[in-house]
């Protein structure tokens, strides 16, 4: 069977829900004809147990009822082959993001801390659900091995990613392609490696998930200097660091070390959040539970240390909001984005991406004609 421009034109709309491509470049519109009023259809799934059929399903008839002269959809779904799997992959990878290419134009930023408890990943979810409701593609990585959290605060606890053939496509939660170690282990079982274990899992996170062309590439790196942080230093040498403190002066003290990694990595450090800075009661006024001029006496450090500036991003204060909106699953910059918590976090998302990019020394891929 054919496929009437038409019907192909309107199927050009409907995107797979895990690659975030139309179904049109993906080969998986198998043949599309109008038959008296009745639009016959046929679509390839990647896999058989596609977990995004019934969404594949709706999205198809939606949007060939928009055309006037279809009254009806018989839709048929199938599965691709093995080859037409191996070509789909093939051609996915052509246009995968090469992280680590100096060419890159893929913001990679790590999020670290000098030690946990300081709200590290809670902001992390947040920087990145705050980046992608201001329309950029955004991904996250759950770095942070041991310590996983990433897929309970965006919801998506339990979801399993989809696999064709040894390629794996990140869910997507609230807007933001998603991958943690979380999401391979049944029942919250610790992750008992070592050192090389861990590096072939970040590895892997960076080249076997399909993220697509992203603007930005958030990791949730574990607290310290210990294995993950050298071996993103060495599997994506571009890229740049955030350093999380509490104002407490001890939490700004281990911070430091962490930021000081960059001399030995050369990554550039490019700014300082200070989280649960001071809480608001209920007549008004605030309560610095933990000290004050934590975030700024780590930011002056770090200049010091470094040779180069490194502001102070923001200061986010304690919000009872922000727990519970981890524990729910969506966020505090979703849930309630007028709280001053929410507001804070969408500046510092907004100051950490509107940054200027050059492209000076880049390779265009453009020519006369």
């Amino acid at each position: 069977m054919s496929t009437e421009p038409r019907l192909f034109e309107a199927l050009s709309a409907v995107q797979d829900p895990e690659l975030r491509r139309p179904i049109t470049d993906l080969g998986m519109v198998d043949s599309a004809v109008l038959e008296d009023g009745v639009a016959r259809v046929k679509i390839l799934l990647t896999i058989a147990g596609c977990p995004m059929r019934s969404t594949i399903e709706a999205d198809v008839t939606s949007a060939l009822l928009t055309l006037a002269e279809v009254a009806e959809v018989a839709l048929e779904l199938g599965v691709m082959s093995p080859q037409q799997r191996a070509e789909l992959r093939d051609s996915l990878k052509a246009r995968a993001v090469p992280f680590s290419d100096p060419q890159s134009l893929t913001r990679v930023i790590g999020i670290s801390s000098g030690k946990g408890g300081v709200g590290k990943s809670s902001l992390t979810a947040n920087l990145a659900c705050a980046m992608a409701a201001d329309g950029l593609r955004v991904g996250l990585i759950d770095a942070d091995v041991h310590g996983f959290s990433i897929p309970g605060l965006l919801g998506i606890p339990g979801v399993k990613p989809t696999r064709v053939d040894e390629m794996i496509l990140p869910p997507v939660a609230h807007g933001v392609k998603t991958i943690s170690i979380g999401m391979f282990v049944d029942d919250n079982k610790p992750v008992i490696w070592r050192g090389p274990m861990l590096h072939r899992a970040l590895e892997q996170f960076l080249t076997d998930v399909h993220f697509g062309d992203l603007d930005v590439l958030l990791l949730d790196l574990p607290p310290g200097t210990g294995d993950i942080a050298i071996s993103v230093s060495q599997l994506v040498p571009g890229s740049e660091l955030v350093v999380v403190t509490t104002p407490q002066a001890a939490a700004a003290q281990v911070a430091e070390r962490a930021g000081s990694i960059a001399t030995q990595t050369g990554q550039k450090v490019i700014g300082v959040i200070e989280n649960m800075s001071w809480l608001q009661l209920p007549d008004g006024s605030t309560m610095e539970l933990f000290g004050s001029g934590g975030g700024a006496e780590l930011s002056k450090r770090l200049s010091a240390t470094l040779g180069l500036e490194v502001p102070l991003l923001g200061q986010i204060p304690l919000d009872p909001e922000l727990r519970a909106g981890g524990d729910a699953g969506v966020p505090l910059v979703l849930s309630h984005p007028q709280s001053e918590a929410a507001s804070a976090i969408t500046e510092i998302a907004r100051a950490l991406t509107h940054r200027p990019r050059g492209l000076a020394g880049r390779k265009l891929t453009v020519s006369p004609s």
